[in-house]
């Protein structure tokens, strides 16, 4: 069959032959590929800097998509990092990882959505206690996972939502999405009243973001609770300790390996229901996976997920 491979991890993938897969336990099914989408979680597992990488090459990457069965059912299906992920004209996926889909799902949309959508929501759910009435800043607002996050938070009740971000003209397209308000990264102290940061950036704008919003922090003794999520500035930040020690701040992340296996899955089904419902703006661009190697050295859209078509 074909497939995009990663042959070198300083190398992108190429649409060339790989082996046919063949499921050898009983709850494995063969499925065809019909959408898999690119998120950041993917490009980490292609050049081997995630922390949940095997190091094994070749590999096909691919963390999820939508997939068929012999039989035209349509389902959503999580994978593990294996060497055979999504980005393939067939998988394997596990039956207790997969999600049936109505026949009138739009493949392309849950494709794109489910994994961007998760992040926040699972955060949210299962790592933080979330109340309704919360105010949340969404550092980073202006990507995919962003623009997601503003979605869920006010989903699940938030009074008031923020976007940060550093493209100006990029934030006040979020006001449509349902934020309140939004700043540019470097004027995080206007948002010091918040009481939960989802933060898709991390580096160095999240150190001194941190303390922007901490030193101006009118209330000190209330809870600030940081959920870092995402790392596009940097996988390292510098953490002041007096920030933390003067202020009542927790920090906390979430992803793969702080919540149960079976917790990702029970939401999926969630967020798959709502995304074929239409409650969530998706902005999406196929592609097909022929040209997966120019695709993936292009400067992306940082508002569309690509997805890819086999």
């Amino acid at each position: 069959m074909k497939a995009a491979v990663v042959s070198a991890f300083d190398k992108p993938p190429r649409y060339e032959n790989f082996p046919d897969p063949v499921a050898t336990q009983r709850d494995e099914l063969v499925v065809d590929v019909v959408a898999a989408a690119l998120h950041p979680r993917v490009r980490s597992q292609a050049n081997g800097s995630h922390y949940a990488s095997t190091g094994e090459l070749p590999l096909v990457p691919g963390i999820d998509a939508v997939v068929r069965d012999t039989k035209g059912k349509l389902y959503y299906a999580l994978l593990d990092d294996t060497a055979l992920g999504t980005m393939a004209q067939r998988t394997i996926i596990e039956k207790d990882r997969s999600l049936a889909l109505p026949k009138d799902a739009d493949s392309v949309a849950v494709a794109a959505a489910i994994n961007p959508v998760m992040s926040s929501w699972v955060a949210l759910r299962h790592r933080i206690r979330f109340k309704r009435g919360s105010r949340v800043l969404v550092l980073g607002a202006t990507g995919s996972a962003g623009r997601m996050a503003i979605q869920v938070a006010k989903r699940f009740g938030a009074k008031e939502v923020i976007g940060a971000g550093r493209n100006p003209q990029r934030l006040n397209e979020l006001v449509a999405l349902g934020a309140d308000s939004v700043l540019t990264v470097d004027r995080l102290d206007q948002a010091s009243h918040v009481d939960i940061v989802i933060d898709y950036v991390w580096g160095e704008p999240s150190s001194k973001g941190m303390v922007d919003l901490l030193t101006h922090r009118s209330d000190r003794g209330k809870d600030l609770t940081w959920i870092q999520i995402g790392s596009m500035a940097g996988p390292s930040a510098e953490i002041f300790s007096a920030a933390l020690r003067s202020t009542r701040t927790q920090i906390v992340g979430s992803g793969i390996g702080s919540v149960a296996r079976n917790d990702f899955r029970k939401e999926a089904l969630k967020i798959a229901k709502a995304v074929t419902a239409g409650d969530f703006d998706i902005c999406t661009q196929t592609v097909p996976l022929t040209d997966v190697e120019t695709a993936w050295t292009q400067t992306q859209d940082d508002n569309k997920r690509v997805v890819f078509l086999p």
